[in-house]
């Protein structure tokens, strides 16, 4: 049962969570087994209970009392919920667009990228991806087009940044997905080898003079096929890229020779993503 914690001012500290940490606060680096993150939303806290996520408390306005929100509450189990007027809680920014509810959730242990793609056919690798609406838009493009997880280098925007979730309808919390080991250098091309170990072939998007089409027959026809995709401006690093098993394009027409790299990764999962699921 909820143990309800009524809130009249924003100046609480019991509020200090949701209204006054940084993300880089949240996320607790010195000790990363104690960090946080926000989830916002009805629909998007309950994907990630469902997925397994530990919920630490909730902020609810003083009067929902939508079955939805009740329900998700339910779900959280013996955890605070703290409750508030809406005058005070529409000093958080943006918490009208939460749908009234948030969530403190403890952050997950990081996972291995081994163990995570050993039974996978379709990944997504992300290279610098440092905006977190690309970043959200590119997990809701992977859940719904069949890629089985997702890699990011270790200067990626953090999945569980509340805008990265938000973005992503929730989806970051239903797609597996890992922090590629860190090199000496940062990241490096050689960081994918544990991707070769397991039997993955690499496809770069990338324009290049060498680039196939990503409707070309040989891609669909690999068993194991990883996806690498880089950052929003200047793109993969060409070490990367020639690295890679495949350098590939998405054709267009009228003179544009690029895309974002969100609508880019969704072009892609659907042409290239796991048609066996």
């Amino acid at each position: 049962m909820n143990r309800r914690i009524p809130i009249a001012d924003f100046a609480d500290p019991q509020l200090d969570v949701y209204a006054r940490l940084t993300e880089n606060q949240l996320i607790n680096r010195e000790h990363p087994e104690e960090g946080v993150f926000i989830a916002e939303s009805p629909k998007v806290i309950k994907r990630a209970l469902d997925a397994g996520y530990q919920p630490l408390s909730f902020l609810v306005e003083e009067k929902a009392t939508d079955e939805e929100t009740q329900q998700v509450l339910e779900l959280g189990g013996d955890v605070p919920v703290y409750t508030a007027p809406l005058a005070v809680l529409t000093q958080l920014t943006g918490f009208q667009l939460t749908r009234g509810l948030l969530c403190a959730m403890r952050r997950p242990a990081p996972r291995n990228v081994k163990e995570l793609c050993s039974k996978a056919r379709r990944v997504a690798v992300l290279e610098n991806v440092m905006n977190p609406t690309n970043i959200g838009a590119i997990f809701r493009s992977a859940a719904a087009l069949n890629m089985d997880a997702v890699l990011l280098t270790p200067a990626c925007s953090d999945p569980l940044y509340r805008r990265a979730i938000r973005v992503s309808m929730g989806t970051v919390f239903q797609v597996p997905w890992a922090y590629l080991p860190a090199s000496g250098k940062g990241y490096a091309a050689s960081d994918l080898s544990v991707l070769k170990e397991l039997g993955f072939k690499t496809a770069a998007m990338a324009l290049s003079d060498d680039s196939i089409s990503i409707r070309d027959p040989r891609l669909q026809q690999e068993e194991k096929l990883a996806v690498v995709l880089g950052t929003e401006g200047d793109g993969l690093a060409s070490s990367t890229v020639e690295r890679c098993d495949y350098t590939v394009k998405i054709p267009m027409s009228h003179g544009v020779d690029s895309l974002n790299v969100a609508a880019a990764s969704a072009v892609a999962f659907w042409q290239l993503g796991n048609n066996e699921v």
